[in-house]
């Protein structure tokens, strides 16, 4: 036992130093009154981890005690675990004693260990609940529009926006190039809302294969199809009182997107498979680096769905549009993963500083992250210099000699050699970004485009920090 501190409410003097003993024996640290109303003044005064009272008392009795311990009669008690002992053990006074809010009851004359079960239960309970209450909390100081990074003008408007919509059930539509943080928009919208205590559930619509995304979306039965040996509920059933995040809408198949429709208007979904319509209580939130109204003058995206989505649009704009931004991101990032890594580094160098602002940072925020824990990493001074920095970011006259792509470039071989790893993976990561620039974000093209499998694209992708956060 931890020491809990329970408090013995009987009128019976011979059945509180019963008590007593029984939970000292166990480690509990047990106190002990006489009536309800001496419970009352007792629990005004002290701190008790939960209270084991008898139902027939003269005066305040258990039942009532429960009720004025619920209704908030004394401080922080609602959540106070109690355990009734009665020996009119009817089920009438039972059900009545768990309706007006007692964890639980035992009856005299009661088994000594079912008692001390039921208090470990109740006490067990509370326990979780409170966790649960913690981690909300932490979920929301860690989520919370506040802790987006940024005082720029641009930061500012999408930090209005998240306030002027979080509390509401409007379906938004976050729109920004690969890397901005749209996730974390989307998490903040949640978790400094309303409906931050329930359930955030994020689902990346490109991962997805076509043949699955309905059956994972809104569930399935059991026997739908080979290999649904049991019934499941699906991303829209475990968002329910909470909200669902759309990354990635864009790569959402046709098909698809005309049950989703269906289930954003009606806030209804039929699992595959089944018949039965199960209501559905989520916001949405969907992402996209795509133009959506090119996309819709393609036939690729549904013009009704766009608008069911893009009620309210928040725009993530680019890092390399975010001036002072880009600074209070690269100190927030040492500090974190200086952290993360056990490394005593306390700073930045101003050359190593020069070198991370002046790069345009096409892979936006999750880039700039990605170098800098990498800096963490490599460096053993106390504060990152250029030496620990990617290549790539120190421009031509501290990169290594440039190659052409070229198998016979006609370019001599440089005296002081080259960096073949840094050559290839700047050469790679432009073929990247070309590919992308000219299938419109597409990924399943440009990766046709380069020769590849979508998988191995997506790897490559991530490699260089340009996969979507």
């Amino acid at each position: 036992m931890a020491d809990e501190r329970v408090l013995v409410v009987d009128d019976e003097l011979s059945m509180r130093e019963f008590l007593a003993i029984l939970l000292g024996r166990e480690g509990y640290v047990a106190t002990t009154v006489g009536s309800g109303e001496e419970a009352l003044s007792t629990l005004e005064a002290e701190t008790f981890d939960l209270v084991l009272t008898d139902l027939s008392m003269p005066g305040i009795d258990g039942m009532e005690l429960v009720r004025r311990l619920r209704s908030g009669q004394v401080a922080a008690s609602e959540d106070l675990p109690i355990v009734m002992v009665t020996a009119y053990g009817t089920t009438a006074s039972a059900v009545e004693a768990m309706k007006v809010g007692a964890s639980d009851y035992v009856l005299k004359p009661f088994n000594n260990d079912e008692l001390l079960i039921v208090i470990r239960k109740a006490l067990g309970h509370r326990a979780l609940s409170r966790e649960n209450v913690e981690l909300r909390r932490a979920l929301k100081q860690r989520f919370g529009f506040h802790n987006l990074i940024g005082t720029s003008d641009v930061m500012e408007a999408v930090y209005e926006m998240i306030r002027r919509v979080k509390d509401s059930r409007i379906s938004c539509l976050v729109h920004g190039e690969s890397g901005t943080g749209k996730e974390l928009v989307a998490r903040a919208l949640h978790y400094s809302g309303t409906r931050g205590s329930g359930p955030f559930v994020p689902v990346n619509c490109g991962a997805i294969p076509e043949s699955l995304i309905e059956s994972e979306l809104f569930g399935y039965k059991k026997g739908a199809f080979t290999g649904a040996l049991q019934d499941k509920q699906g991303f829209f059933r475990a968002a329910h009182g909470g909200t669902i995040f759309l990354d990635e809408i864009g790569e959402m198949p046709l098909q698809a997107q005309v049950r989703l429709l269906r289930a954003i208007a009606e806030r209804r979904v039929v699992p595959v498979g089944g018949t039965e319509e199960k209501h559905v209580d989520v916001r949405i939130v969907a992402a996209t680096n795509r133009d959506l109204e090119a996309e819709i003058a393609a036939g690729r995206f549904r013009e009704d769905l766009y608008y069911r989505l893009n009620v309210v649009r928040i725009e993530l704009p680019p890092l390399r549009t975010r001036g002072s931004d880009i600074q209070l991101l690269i100190e927030h990032f040492v500090e974190q993963y200086a952290g993360e890594h056990h490394k005593n580094i306390r700073g930045i160098a101003p050359e190593a500083m020069k070198a991370l602002t002046r790069y345009s940072w096409p892979g936006n925020v999750r880039e700039l992250q990605n170098a800098v824990e990498g800096a963490v990493a490599l460096e053993s001074d106390s504060q990152i210099t250029v030496q620990s920095l990617p290549s790539r970011l120190l421009g031509p006259s501290r990169a290594p000699a440039a190659v052409s792509a070229s198998a016979d470039s006609g370019q001599e071989f440089p005296a002081e050699g080259v960096a073949l790893d840094d050559l290839l993976s700047t050469v790679e990561r432009t073929w990247l970004e070309k590919a992308l620039a000219h299938s419109g974000g597409n990924k399943t093209r440009a990766a046709q485009l380069l020769g590849m499998t979508f998988r191995s694209f997506r790897y490559r992708l991530a490699k260089y920090g340009m996969d979507e956060p």
